[in-house]
């Protein structure tokens, strides 16, 4: 079951094995990483990534316009911008929130899913309040 209201993933459907990267599931803010010991797979990506600090995508929950009356977007959906640009994947959820993989570029943008049997579903992304605020430069 994911945290969808507050953008925490839980399990497999909210970071994929093999997929999702540390830092774009914000393990970073939740403590899940350490730049400072260990040896794991994936540590340089992540390590010089983390220290760039250029992080394109994340997970974020996501409000969608009405509860699904004919059960769950399939993992994996894309989301769409107006303009149909893809602007991340749907992740998992229920009812009217879920969490989703989503450049943060476009979190601003009207978002949709297109589903079987030409039903769209529109969507709105929230930064969760948890996550660190930006440094004033």
């Amino acid at each position: 079951m994911t945290s969808s209201s507050t953008g925490i993933p839980e399990g497999a459907e909210d970071i994929p094995p093999g997929v999702a990267l540390p830092l774009e599931s914000n393990l970073a803010y939740m403590n899940g990483i350490s730049f400072t010991k260990g040896c794991y797979i994936g540590q340089e990506l992540t390590a010089r990534t983390h220290h760039m600090g250029v992080i394109r995508k994340r997970l974020l929950p996501v409000q969608l316009s009405a509860p699904l009356l004919s059960g769950r977007i399939p993992e994996g959906s894309d989301i769409l911008t107006e303009s149909g640009k893809s602007a991340g994947k749907y992740r998992a959820g229920g009812d009217e929130l879920g969490i989703a993989l989503l450049r943060l570029a476009n979190i601003n943008e009207l978002l949709h899913i297109n589903l079987p049997g030409d039903t769209t579903v529109n969507l709105t992304a929230t930064v969760p309040k948890w996550w660190p605020k930006p440094a004033n430069k």
